[in-house]
């Protein structure tokens, strides 16, 4: 089993590195990481420029590691179709310093580097720890290697999009896993004018009206959060949008021409 580790805090995060340990322990381990932090960018692709790849000595023995001046999702890219081409088994994306909880996961660089292995056909999982500072990355590593073991002995889907998220405690003070759903809620809602004209984009320190069974409630329980993500759209005959729409096709051709 290969497994391709990427992240978006960059290829010196000491997050990547502890969970590259453990994922020794299950097979191959190969690291393709942005040479800088790229959080916040999402599933930005550098299109129509060139991306400079270099191979560079890796922090642990016989992993073979390369810096990406690019995007985390050029990093998934460049490793699956170039670098290694039909080799990867699994794609894990973390571990990230901060929660990707709710509907900041679309604007998150680790989420989306998960999502690009997974819209390749690959299994992909994305990590984060629910803290900004004095990390518990071991349990968030551990946690990976678990998951990336299961994958490989065929108990999980080899189609998964997996989105974990830890609490920043010891074990012994988290509470359990839940498989929870994508919470309708963001941290980064909050626009501060810093001088005229000027404006910043920040996070709330805490959120209300959390939804029930969802990602940001199990942390908030002390509990590790594990959601499903799923990103098949159904555009079949039957879909009931799409029978909503064709429905409305004459209007809206009428309309056009009158």
């Amino acid at each position: 089993m290969k497994v391709l580790v990427t992240n978006d805090d960059g290829l010196d995060a000491p997050g990547l590195w502890a969970v590259v340990k453990e994922l020794q322990e299950v097979g191959q381990v190969a690291v393709v990481a942005p040479q800088q932090e790229q959080s916040g960018v999402g599933t930005s692709v550098s299109l129509r420029q060139p991306i400079k790849v270099s191979e560079v000595k890796s922090q642990l023995t016989g992993v073979e590691t390369y810096s990406v001046e690019g995007t985390p999702v050029d990093c998934v890219i460049i490793a699956v179709n170039s670098l290694f081409p039909g080799e990867i088994n699994l794609v894990i994306s973390g571990i990230n310093r901060g929660p990707n909880i709710g509907n900041d996961i679309f604007i998150s660089g680790t989420v989306g580097a998960a999502l690009q292995g997974y819209l390749q056909g690959i299994s992909s999982l994305a990590i984060s720890v629910n803290a900004y500072e004095s990390l518990h990355f071991e349990i968030a590593a551990k946690l990976a290697a678990l998951l990336a073991s299961k994958v490989k002995e065929g108990l999980l889907s080899r189609e998964i999009l997996l989105n974990v998220n830890l609490p920043n405690l010891p074990l012994e003070e988290t509470t359990g896993i839940e498989i929870t759903t994508l919470s309708k809620q963001s941290y980064t809602g909050i626009v501060q004018e810093v001088q005229a004209g000027h404006y910043q984009i920040m996070r709330a320190t805490k959120l209300s009206n959390i939804d029930s069974h969802s990602d940001i409630e199990a942390l908030q329980r002390s509990r590790i959060s594990i959601t499903p993500l799923s990103f098949n759209l159904d555009n079949s005959p039957n879909n009931s949008l799409n029978h909503s729409l064709r429905r409305l096709v004459s209007l809206l051709y009428q309309g056009l021409r009158s």
